[in-house]
């Protein structure tokens, strides 16, 4: 759905590690470019495995990008705030997205389609070499958290998953660090390859040793020293 909300469009350009320190005429010609989009929350943006027909950047909200496991599970890999890159993979043709991304907030987000978004790589070859540099490290970070869920304890894991969301969305408050986004059990469930029950079991246990609290659905890190000792598997056991 088009909106037309004011977003400076240069400025989120310039703030977008893709287009960092990219001259001026490249960050005018993307924007020029560019649909202005709102999706409404817990709309999708693009489906898992649907082609790979549009390129957008978050303006505003937060998206989250998700893969349905062999067993038909829901895995969060990532959630996507201002300034990310959503759906890079359309620089290659023919490509399929690799997965399904939702808006958890009511969002907007700059948009080109993959013709436009051919035309203006062919015309800044840089941007192209950096959007197949985005493209292999996504990929890598799939591969990595795969590896993570089939070997790693699942204490590990919700460790790991909430260092992770300390490191991309992390705000420091007089507790600790904030996660700054709505984050339910069944999210972290699905963020860490486990079920809500051994989820929230783990997190009660946490919040009684005092390495995390829990408000309604936001959570506060507040002995981030100790969630390290238990994602690196040193210091605290898994019951």
């Amino acid at each position: 759905m088009h909106d037309h909300s004011t977003v400076d469009r240069e400025k989120l350009l310039v703030a977008c590690p893709l287009f960092a320190g990219l001259d001026t005429t490249a960050i005018a010609d993307f924007s020029a470019s560019s649909a202005l989009h709102r999706i409404a929350g817990q709309a999708f943006l693009f489906m898992e495995d649907q082609p790979a027909t549009m390129f957008c950047i978050l303006a505003e909200g937060r998206v989250r990008l998700s893969k349905l496991s062999e067993s038909g599970q829901q895995v969060v890999v990532r959630i996507a705030r201002p300034a990310d890159a959503i759906g890079i993979i359309a620089a290659i043709p023919h490509a399929v997205y690799p997965l399904s991304a939702q808006a958890i907030l009511p969002s907007i987000a700059l948009v080109w389609d993959q013709a436009t978004l051919k035309e203006l790589l062919a015309r800044h070859p840089l941007l192209a070499a950096r959007a197949l540099n985005v493209i292999a490290e996504r990929f890598i970070e799939l591969q990595d958290q795969y590896l993570e869920r089939a070997t790693e304890r699942v204490e590990r894991r919700i460790a790991n998953t909430l260092l992770r969301l300390a490191n991309q969305l992390g705000r420091r408050v007089e507790q600790g660090i904030l996660l700054d986004l709505p984050l339910s059990r069944q999210d972290i469930a699905e963020m860490s390859g486990t079920t809500l029950y051994t989820a929230s079991r783990t997190l009660s246990r946490w919040e009684q040793q005092g390495i995390v609290v829990s408000i309604r659905e936001q959570v506060i890190i507040s002995a981030p020293h100790q969630l390290v000792a238990i994602a690196n598997d040193s210091a605290f056991s898994a019951e």
